[in-house]
């Protein structure tokens, strides 16, 4: 296939120009563009009514645009949730991505929970409306075509949450780089690396999931020694440190239990090695990854 062709390059590299289709259809952005779909569970999701002069104007979509030379779909899309629609920084937590390829432009959605409250404002010329519009109630507008095509599949993981639960010990277990002589420094780095992990997700393929990256929340279950490790849930919010009284299995196993039992839909994966533990989790509906994975996830990061 053959390239884009830019019509009035930005010197900037703010991207902000138009990219043609070898069939003479026209996408916004020279290096792609993204948007945010904001998920309040209570109000629905937030959407724009675009202004009549901009790209099938007098429809509605999510705030986003072009994205600027060496951005991330994720920067992009929340750096222009707040210009066009004044979304607060911290107000919505990415949960996963769909990323539309054509070739020579892609679209990425990136679908967050609001996790603070907060209203919409009109931020730029850009719109008519923001509007918290609930799910039963998006396929009644008109829809810009993009996100008309795309929505079916965003709504049916909207309500889904997903949570990883650690067997801590298991995993440091896994790697011999003298964990026995200080379990709870062992943990403390376990966590460290977690939290980078919990903050740049893991692409779907690495879930068996669809779309195109994840973010799911993490539950550690420390035990023994380990327990005395640094409480880090007040530096990641979608990291949780479960110590347990006693054996970690039995921590986990209720664990898992709870977090598989709840409305909406919660899909649970458990990461530990310990044959017995994964038959008892798998009983309670929890899928299984093993130490390895984990640590091929953590050594993936980049620096």
């Amino acid at each position: 296939m053959s390239g884009p062709v830019n019509s009035h390059p930005d010197p900037s590299d703010s991207g902000d120009a138009w990219v043609y289709a070898p069939d003479g259809r026209q996408f916004w952005g020279t290096y792609g563009a993204s948007g945010l779909l904001a998920f309040d569970r209570v109000r629905g999701v937030l959407l724009q009514h675009r202004v009549e002069w901009s790209h099938f104007g007098g429809t509605w979509a999510l705030p986003g645009g072009a994205r600027h030379r060496g951005e991330s779909a994720v920067d992009g899309a929340f750096r222009e949730a707040a210009e066009e629609a004044g979304v607060p920084d911290g107000a919505v937590r990415p949960r996963f991505s769909a990323v539309l390829d054509l070739g020579f432009w892609s679209y990425t959605t990136v679908v967050g929970d609001v996790i603070i409250p907060f209203e919409p404002e009109i931020t730029d010329p850009e719109s008519l409306e923001l509007r918290w519009v609930p799910l039963d109630e998006v396929d009644t507008l008109p829809l810009h075509p993009g996100f008309e095509q795309s929505w079916p599949a965003l709504r049916a993981e909207l309500e889904r949450s997903e949570t990883i639960v650690v067997d801590a010990a298991n995993v440091i277990g896994a790697r011999p780089d003298g964990w026995w002589n200080d379990r709870a420094g062992a943990a403390d780095r376990l966590l460290l690396a977690l939290e980078r992990l919990a903050e740049e997700g893991i692409p779907a393929d690495a879930l068996g999931l669809g779309h195109s990256h994840w973010w799911p929340r993490f539950r550690v279950v420390l035990e023994g020694a380990a327990r005395e490790a640094e409480t880090r849930d007040a530096q990641v919010p979608e990291l949780t440190v479960v110590r347990a009284p006693g054996e970690g299995d039995e921590t986990i196993v209720h664990v898992v239990k709870e977090l598989a039992q709840r409305t909406p839909p919660h899909t649970v994966w458990t990461i530990t090695s310990d044959r017995g533990l994964r038959e008892r989790v798998e009983a309670k509906g929890s899928r299984i990854l093993g130490s390895r994975w984990l640590w091929d996830r953590i050594d993936a990061l980049t620096d």
